[in-house]
């Protein structure tokens, strides 16, 4: 665990990103969950959590570059507090500005820089602890679970709804269709496909137009208990045999190997 300067940190997004982190980090910790619970609701390696929990402030986990950090554009911060004070927050106009002062420095530079002294930006250690917005993947598996979910994951859920009316829209068409698969009520497909087209929100219209291609095999496929599922399963079984032989054998041993696995029995 490093020691705090004596000096303190230059204020930017990393910084304001880590004190976030660690805030949230202690706030689960002192709820008493533990670590592999607080690394799967914030999205964190179990390791990088302990990290966090172990240190009694931000500022203890930099070391190296990150103490007594300092910037090109220290030199003009009393004029750039001055300009924005003022009202002058274009930076185009306070990057022309320095350059004419003298100061050489990117664009992207001056924009981090003066991030934190625009005028309403709470301080890092009043803000509320992040919140890790849900991965594609988290998203939908929401969608293709049961509707029952956890607590925590049913609360995410309905905030991500909220914020996405998108989604709203093509949740309702998922689990439908979801439905017509299970209970093999593919009388209904047609009637689905037509209120997914009519419905421009959802995002579905082209997932459903490519069923129409083929309707009448798709609605047999759903109506039926027939499965095309052991075919596959021994199409893949031969090409993960055609993988592991590839440059070593010949046709002969792979069509042996292959009727022995159709046969049930592993080579």
């Amino acid at each position: 665990m490093g020691q705090e300067p004596s000096e303190p940190y230059p204020p930017g997004k990393f910084l304001d990103r880590l004190r976030d982190t660690h805030a949230a980090v202690h706030a689960h910790v002192e709820q008493g969950l533990s670590l592999r619970e607080v690394a799967r609701r914030l999205g964190l390696g179990r390791n990088t959590v302990r990290k966090y929990a172990r240190a009694a402030s931000p500022e203890a986990m930099l070391h190296g570059q990150w103490q007594d950090r300092i910037s090109k554009l220290d030199r003009y911060r009393p004029y750039l507090e001055q300009r924005i004070a003022e009202g002058c927050t274009n930076l185009s106009t306070l990057h022309r500005e320095l350059q004419e002062r003298g100061a050489r420095c990117a664009y992207s530079t001056l924009r981090d820089y003066v991030q934190p002294l625009r005028p309403g930006r709470r301080p890092a250690a009043t803000r509320p602890p992040m919140a890790r917005p849900p991965s594609p993947r988290e998203a939908t598996r929401w969608i293709m679970s049961h509707p029952d979910l956890r607590d925590d994951d049913q609360l995410r859920f309905k905030t991500l709804l909220a914020r996405s009316p998108e989604l709203t829209a093509a949740i309702t068409h998922v689990r439908t269709f979801a439905t017509i698969m299970t209970n093999r009520e593919g009388d209904r497909l047609r009637g689905w496909i037509a209120d997914v087209c009519a419905d421009q929100q959802c995002g579905l219209a082209s997932f459903a137009a490519g069923l129409i291609t083929d309707l009448d095999a798709v609605v047999f496929g759903m109506s039926t208990e027939w499965s095309s599922g052991p075919v596959e399963g021994r199409v893949n079984d031969l090409k993960a045999l055609k993988r592991s032989m590839f440059g070593r054998a010949k046709l002969p041993l792979l069509r042996k190997r292959l009727l022995l696995i159709v046969a049930g029995r592993r080579p």
